[in-house]
Formats: C-alpha cells, structure tokens, sequence
C-alpha cells in the first residue's frame, strides 16, 4: 500500500499516468494533495478547462475530483493484491450547495470502509458494496458540494480457480 501512495507523490509519474490514462483528469489540472490508507484529498482548480458558461466550475469536473478522491483510497487497497480484485462505480449522488468559482478540494475519509468492504469480497467471495462519501470545499472551508460514490467490489474471475 505504502508503494502505491509513493506512485501518488510523485508528481511527473502522476501526471503521466494521469495523461495516459485520465486525459481529462490531465487537462482539467487535478492534484492529490494527500493520500494515505484512509483519507485522500484532491484538488480541481478553476480554470479554462474546468469553467463552464456560468463562470463556475462545471459540474462534471467536480464529480472527477470527488470520484478521485475515494478511488485514489480504493486503489491503493487492491494495488498488487492476491486475489486480484475489480472495482467499478456502480452510482454517483451529489448535492449542490454553493457556486465553485474558485479552486475546489474533495476529501473522502471513507478508506476505512472501503478496506472493510474489499476483505469482505476477498472473504465472502461476493461483490460487495460501499457508498464513499467526498466533501468539497472552497479555500476558506465553505462546503460547495457533497458527493457519495458508490463503489463495487469483487475478486476478479482471473483470480478465481477454475474447477
């Protein structure tokens, strides 16, 4: 686990990876500002790429920064892990509480729960759920939005022996 946050702090590999994988995560400018086994806070600037007509930032690019967030935590829970498991959102809610026009922060304290829930799929041999939770924030600590992101767990049917 420690390996995987070590990949999240370097940022030239972040951003590469980010580039080749979430090219719009890439553009949009979003940044891990601290990850550990159980909080992760990302943070989505305003800008160009990030605005819409409203002259706030986009509903959409909130969602991003709120889904990594609890998928940074996620991932570092099944990173190099025997059985091999597969996650996957499965549902999205979200309240709206204040226009983001400035740099927004997610924070999931959920890592937990999403542990808990992954041990339990690995255990059980049954997908499991778990609804994480994201609070974003403005730069005086004003809550703009909340996000719960529903996540799936499962050992992946590469793992599974075949009888």
């Amino acid at each position: 686990m420690d390996e995987f946050f070590k990949l999240t702090r370097n940022p030239l590999r972040f951003r590469l990876y980010l580039l080749t994988k979430l090219p719009s995560a890439f553009f949009s400018g979003l940044r891990i500002t601290q990850a550990d086994p159980n909080t992760c806070t990302v943070e989505i600037p305003f800008k160009y790429f990030t605005k819409n007509p409203f002259r706030s930032t986009y509903f959409a690019c909130l969602s991003m920064a709120a889904e990594m967030s609890t998928g940074i935590l996620a991932m570092s829970a099944i990173y190099k892990r025997t059985p091999k498991i597969s996650m996957l959102v499965t549902g999205l809610e979200a309240s709206f509480h204040k226009k983001a026009a400035t740099r927004t922060s997610f924070r999931c304290e959920d890592g937990p729960k999403i542990h808990e829930a992954i041990q339990t799929a690995i255990t059980t041999g049954q997908p499991q759920t778990i609804k994480a939770r994201s609070i974003g924030t403005g730069p005086s600590g004003e809550t703009i939005a909340e996000f719960f992101i529903t996540w799936s767990f499962k050992v992946s049917s590469k793992s599974k022996p075949t009888p």
